[in-house]
């Protein structure tokens, strides 16, 4: 499967990125967030819940563990859940809270911390590493499924963002 990086030199790089594939959402997706506590996790969900045409606060769901948001994909009604598993103690727990039915084809799912949720977590469609390199990010993006390949071929970048294969 398809996957590539990106530089992030600072938050507005971020904020690009978000915008990017909120323009690729697709129902029924399933993207993992990987990264140490301060990557950028929740500000790239924040820019993309943005782009995709939420107005309000994206807080991070670490102590909710889920946070829906109502989104509009080309005229049809979405729901975005962002997940935070990072204080979850077991992946019983995700199984108790009933997360597994928010996973289907009408919903998009982000899921921060998603090795807490081993190995009963629904498969990825699409997986984001990021870290922190210097003043910015570096951001690997890896399509996982077919409709993870799906987004990341009709990705285009702004001219500030340049993937390396």
């Amino acid at each position: 499967m398809q996957h590539f990086t990106v530089h992030l030199r600072n938050e507005a790089a971020t904020t690009d990125l978000g915008a990017a594939l909120a323009r690729v959402l697709s129902p029924g997706l399933v993207i993992y967030l990987h990264g140490d506590l301060g990557a950028g996790k929740t500000a790239l969900t924040r820019a993309l819940l943005h782009a995709a045409g939420h107005i309000g606060k994206v807080k991070s769901p670490t102590y909710t563990l889920a946070e829906p948001y109502q989104v509009s994909l080309a005229g049809r009604a979405v729901q975005v859940i962002h997940f935070d598993l990072y204080r979850m103690s077991s992946p019983e727990e995700f199984l108790d809270a009933g997360f597994r039915e928010d996973f289907n084809q009408d919903n998009i799912c982000i899921v921060e911390w998603p090795e807490k949720g081993a190995p009963v977590l629904p498969a990825p469609d699409l997986a984001i590493s990021l870290g922190v390199c210097g003043e910015g990010r570096t951001v690997e993006l890896q399509a996982l499924s077919e409709l993870g390949l799906l987004c990341i071929d009709r990705l285009t970048f702004p001219p500030n963002l340049s993937p390396a294969p």
